[in-house]
């Protein structure tokens, strides 16, 4: 079965902006490399995107624990605790 989770408006605009932000930077960063543009330029570049990303999951993460995680442990299904162990393994590879 697969997991579906309904976001506010609000919590939905933010993830977007902060996604087409980002698509924005991939963009300029592929544009740089078109203009030739210094190795250290496309690198800070490249390091603003990948914090944005964080920035990005760092969001997500902690909306999913406040709505998902706490919902089912209130219904009583501790599973969701295992699931959010095995998530954190994977988000600090």
């Amino acid at each position: 079965m697969e997991k579906k989770k309904e976001r506010s408006e609000k919590e939905y605009k933010d993830l977007m902006n902060r996604l087409k932000r980002i698509e924005g930077q991939v963009r300029g960063i592929q544009g740089m490399l078109e203009k030739d543009a210094y190795c250290a330029d496309v690198l800070i570049q490249v390091a603003a995107v990948n914090a944005a990303l964080n920035s990005f999951n760092k969001a997500l993460l902690a909306e999913h624990v406040r709505t998902c995680v706490a919902d089912n442990i209130r219904a009583g299904n501790d599973e969701v605790i295992d699931e959010l162990v095995i998530l954190l393994q994977k988000l600090m590879r």
